[in-house]
């Protein structure tokens, strides 16, 4: 029997007992309360205050949005990378150099004003897929995993497409540093 169980038995046979002698003669009930302790009453739970109630913020910074722009960008097939020449020559210089990671924001920029987000995203197409097709994907995909992780409402997201990456060339990250 579980304790829950028999904790349940045991009240329900003390409110039987008590019942029985609340009925009868005075000192009885000083006998059923000598027979037997008392449980404890359980604490009442803390109730949980409803949601229009609790006061206090949430910001969440234009950083947390661009990271998981930026993620949901990488998802789709046919983009190769993110962000513009020059991003891309700036993180290829310190990749070799080895200063730093790669900033997972790169290529995305992303502006939140009262709840709705506007997002930016340069990326660079896998040559054979078709572009239109790839930025669109982009778009919306990154859209939806903004709205559904964050909670906003996505006004914007425009793509743009800075380059395309051609069979055989390696990106910056895969590249080895010949000495």
């Amino acid at each position: 029997m579980s304790e829950a169980a028999a904790v349940e038995e045991r009240v329900e046979e003390q409110t039987d007992a008590y019942a029985e002698v609340s009925l009868g003669d005075p000192a009885d009930v000083e006998a059923a309360d000598r027979a037997e302790p008392e449980l404890p009453a359980p604490a009442p739970r803390p109730v949980a205050p409803a949601v229009d109630v609790l006061k206090g913020r949430i910001k969440v910074a234009d950083e947390v949005v661009e990271k998981v722009a930026a993620l949901a960008a990488l998802e789709i097939p046919g983009v190769a990378d993110l962000g513009g020449d020059l991003e891309r020559a700036f993180e290829s210089v310190r990749d070799r150099i080895g200063v730093g990671a790669k900033r997972a924001t790169q290529g995305v920029q992303a502006s939140i004003q009262d709840q709705q987000v506007s997002i930016d995203v340069t990326l660079v197409i896998v040559y054979g897929h078709v572009v239109m097709d790839v930025a669109t994907e982009v778009k919306v995909n990154v859209a939806r995993s903004v709205s559904r992780m964050l909670g906003m409402r996505v006004v914007e997201v425009n793509v743009t497409v800075d380059d395309v990456r051609l069979p055989g060339q390696d990106s910056p990250a895969e590249a080895t540093p010949t000495s």
